[in-house]
């Protein structure tokens, strides 16, 4: 192995086989051929709800009839669209000053109702 000079730019190129006259550096690759373009995915919707193709049978709103996912041309038209139902929204998950605060109320109304049960034994209201 050895090294040789870019045959545009000058700069040397290491481990060039033996019999190897001339060599051009990756630079100069890299200008002729250019940069490669990144091909960015962009999210397109297509009108059907998440989880469509799961579905033992969806109808969209076009008549398309889908199996599994997998349309049923010869069904196009024939059944109802799918009707939608909203998805249920999750709850945040409580901080755990949240859940300390929460707590100290509960406790705070059990005094209260204790204290109020208290005060109605000595005033002889038992409930009446």
């Amino acid at each position: 192995m050895s090294s040789l000079e870019c045959s545009k730019c000058g700069r040397f190129v290491d481990n060039v086989g033996e019999k190897t006259t001339k060599v051009i550096c990756s630079y100069c690759t890299l200008n002729m051929v250019g940069l490669p373009e990144e091909k960015t995915k962009t999210y397109k919707p297509t009108g059907r709800p998440a989880g469509w193709h799961f579905m033992a049978e969806f109808v969209d709103k076009d008549g398309n009839v889908f199996h599994r996912g997998v349309e049923a041309k010869q069904l196009k038209g024939t059944l109802p669209p799918t009707k939608i139902t909203k998805t249920k929204v999750k709850t945040k998950r409580r901080t755990k000053q949240q859940i300390l605060l929460d707590r100290h109320k509960e406790k705070k109304q059990a005094l209260k109702k204790a204290a109020k049960k208290q005060q109605d034994f000595l005033n002889h209201n038992f409930g009446e």
